[in-house]
């Protein structure tokens, strides 16, 4: 299946809610949400910086994915987020290798 890196920067309320009953909520929520779509939590981790929470997901497709990023973005309690699909070493040698078949008819504008 699919790698994913999910980023989510809470609102301020999000946070004071969090502080009047602090739990780990990346393990709980991440974990029951790539379950929910027929997947499994890789890890998650809170981070300093633009976002607040990383979580890795390894879930089927695309759509998966996207189902997990906007059911988590209408609960209203995610400002901001960032999903990035995640390639093996080995899918970057073959988009590599590919790229060649492309370079030869690729003309950029001028």
């Amino acid at each position: 299946m699919p790698l994913y890196m999910y980023q989510g920067a809470y609102t301020a309320e999000s946070w004071a809610a969090q502080m009047k009953n602090p739990q780990n909520r990346v393990e709980s929520v991440g974990r029951q949400a790539c379950e929910a779509v027929g997947g499994k939590m890789i890890g998650g981790w809170y981070c300093f910086g633009d976002y607040d929470l990383i979580l890795i997901a390894d879930v089927p497709n695309n759509e998966s994915m996207a189902a997990i990023a906007v059911a988590i973005a209408a609960g209203g309690a995610i400002k901001s987020s960032h999903t990035t699909a995640l390639m093996t070493g080995a899918e970057l040698v073959g988009a590599l290798k590919k790229s060649e078949s492309v370079a030869k008819i690729y003309k950029p504008a001028r």
